[in-house]
């Protein structure tokens, strides 16, 4: 049943918005559809932000990217060392229900924000290192996404396959279905989503993907935050980037984080083996 964004999701929102302005708003899947099982080792990301709601509260998504090894984005868990919030949750399942009292299959973990994370330089152009990872309790017995090698976007950039390549990005974040409204058509049902997408940009630490969709792309919104941009179609599995901002209509742009830095593998070796 679709429902508005809970305030939990706006309050978590909100602040992250006012501490990381920088960065702009932080990226559900808009002109997508329902992933069901299509991408099993996306999750998202649960803490206890909102007094309002009784169980865990879904905060960002993310990616198994190691037996036991969360990633998502390093602005997501600065967000809840602000609020002195230590324990979280994963769940993997391809829906999620934050109003339920005592809700089944989650997996607790603690996080790791990298110690680098930060935004600097105009409008946050320089390296901001958003990345952190949870160290699952419990390995959840799903397949991880595979990493990128070192540069590959630089080489498909000069390959010249960049401009004619797919990528797809996953999330339970805020929905957007409507071409024409205002943000007041955003709504929220903790649905893992996916959509389809095509390339605007390469910059050092910067992805800059399309999700126009008058040209046919989807992308991501509120709540998305850590999710995993996806080089291929819908079935692929091949993790280049994560959802950190993009526009605040959620309907023209998203600027994703590239994983196959230098500074993104210093980050990400401490605790996966590189390809």
């Amino acid at each position: 049943m679709k429902r508005p964004m809970s305030s939990g999701l706006v309050l978590a929102a909100a602040v992250a918005a006012f501490l990381f302005a920088a960065a702009g708003p932080a990226g559900g899947i808009t002109f997508g559809q329902a992933d069901g099982n299509r991408h099993p080792n996306v999750g998202a990301l649960l803490a206890d932000y909102d007094p309002d709601s009784p169980g865990p509260d879904l905060l960002c998504s993310g990616t198994l990217i190691a037996a036991d090894v969360y990633l998502t984005a390093g602005h997501c868990t600065a967000f809840l060392e602000v609020e002195g919030i230590t324990d979280v949750w994963v769940t993997f399942a391809p829906e999620y229900d934050e109003d339920a009292a005592a809700p089944t299959g989650i997996i607790h973990g603690s996080y790791v924000t990298n110690p680098d994370f930060g935004f600097s330089g105009p409008g946050g152009a320089s390296d901001p290192h958003d990345l952190a990872v949870v160290l699952l309790d419990t390995a959840p017995g799903l397949a991880p996404a595979e990493l990128p090698n070192e540069g590959l976007l630089d080489q498909l950039k000069v390959s010249h396959e960049l401009n004619s390549a797919t990528f797809t990005p996953v999330g339970y974040g805020t929905v957007r279905e409507d071409k024409t409204s205002g943000p007041h058509a955003l709504f929220f049902d903790g649905v893992r989503r996916f959509a389809t997408q095509s390339f605007k940009s390469l910059q050092g630490a910067w992805l800059g993907l399309s999700q126009q969709p008058s040209t046919g792309d989807g992308g991501t919104c509120f709540g998305d935050s850590g999710g995993p941009h996806f080089l291929g179609g819908a079935d692929s599995n091949l993790l280049v980037s994560t959802t950190v901002t993009g526009d605040a209509q959620c309907r023209a742009s998203d600027k994703t984080y590239r994983l196959d830095t230098a500074s993104a593998r210093q980050f990400l070796g401490q605790f996966v083996d590189l390809p």
